[in-house]
């Protein structure tokens, strides 16, 4: 078991496929691994309270640093006494570095080694985000794991760019590694990038575990590449990690992306996905995805997924999700959205079990079949 300011536990080996199960120990609670992270961008999850979290079983909660810096300001969520009180969750937090809107905003910044210029998405203003200033950022707002600042490049990249920026995200996790005022209350993970190119994701995974850090994500996927070059990059990013610390894939929430993931020994992933997906009517269930908007369900009085023991799944029909989106009703939205992400959070449990069992590859095969899964992903 890792210690420090959170505490990872392997609990499990799967000896079918090599998966693992495991207890991340934090500063608000345990959580059990492999596990899926509902986002909360402006510290809040869309559509959901906090309450509605927990009674759906998550875990680790997102909050995303760059968009609470330009509101409501670090220094507000600070004084609330960290982001967990400001939003009333009482579970675990992570928050991002910024990193991604480096990828993001990309016609709106410009990188220089000393950081990034950004122009204010809600004023214009110019915006400068350092290292430092991610990590003092994140220092204040005060989630249980923070994350280094880094360049999330896109999909394909030359490989001059990608090792130039591959090593630049190096510095940039030591300059925040040692700005790091709070190490005993927060733990802070390094980022493995390099784009497609295996030297480059090797060097990276060693140069970080070199520098300790507390955790380890894996960025720069799901930007744009084929599944199994994304699933390449994965692989490649965990060789060189440790054993015993926690493994983030950042930005995943695919049915099939997350249990490759699990298949890879990844422990965290987190997606917008499933709320997303619920504001245009689509709905993940354990027979694959469907369209809520279709007129076949205009008069469908069935559950939207009898294996779902969601407040949706239990109180409310096909139809009447039908009804509330056409008639652009919140209260659908909201229910399509509990749906979503308990339906990710359940395939993780799901997942656990088969892990314990020592059958995760049969799991996975099966969930996939039952799925219908085309090769585009759910």
């Amino acid at each position: 078991m890792t210690a420090g300011p959170i505490a990872f536990e392997i609990t499990h080996i799967c000896t079918q496929s090599g998966a693992r199960t495991g207890v991340l120990h934090t500063p608000h609670g345990d959580v059990e691994t492999p596990m899926f992270m509902p986002v909360g961008t402006q510290a809040t999850v869309k559509f959901l309270s906090p309450e509605e979290l927990y009674a759906i079983g998550a875990g680790v909660v997102l909050a995303n640093t760059y968009h609470l810096w330009l509101q409501p300001g670090e220094d507000t969520v600070a004084m609330a006494g960290g982001v967990q009180k400001f939003m009333n969750y009482k579970g675990p937090m992570l928050t991002d570095s910024g990193g991604f809107q480096v990828f993001s905003l990309a016609d709106s910044r410009k990188i220089k080694e000393e950081g990034v210029t950004f122009k204010n998405a809600l004023n214009g203003d110019t915006l400068f985000l350092s290292p430092e200033d991610s990590i003092r950022i994140q220092n204040r707002i005060g989630a249980d794991i923070i994350m280094s600042f880094d360049e999330c490049i896109p999909y394909p990249a030359d490989r001059r760019y990608a090792e130039q920026s591959m090593e630049r995200t190096l510095r940039w996790a030591a300059r925040g590694k040692a700005a790091h005022e709070r190490p005993d209350e927060q733990a802070l993970f390094g980022i493995v990038q390099g784009g497609d190119y295996e030297d480059l994701r090797l060097r990276c995974a060693e140069e970080l575990v070199n520098m300790d850090f507390d955790g380890y994500a894996v960025g720069g996927t799901s930007v744009g590449e084929d599944k199994e070059t994304m699933y390449r990059m994965v692989r490649w990013s965990v060789e060189k990690l440790p054993l015993d610390k926690p493994r983030y894939l950042m930005g995943v929430g695919a049915v099939n992306d997350l249990l490759e993931a699990v298949s890879c020994n990844i422990d965290m992933c987190d997606c917008v996905l499933p709320t997303r997906l619920a504001r245009h009517g689509t709905l993940m269930t354990s027979q694959g995805r469907i369209n809520i908007k279709r007129n076949i369900y205009k008069n469908d009085f069935t559950p939207l997924d009898p294996e779902c023991d969601c407040e949706c799944c239990r109180h409310y029909t096909k139809a009447y999700l039908n009804h509330l989106f056409r008639s652009h009703e919140g209260f659908g939205t909201r229910l399509m959205s509990i749906h979503n992400t308990r339906f990710l959070l359940k395939l993780m449990e799901e997942a656990r079990q088969a892990i314990r069992q020592n059958r995760y590859n049969d799991f996975k095969a099966e969930t996939l079949s039952r799925m219908k899964f085309d090769g585009r992903g759910f």
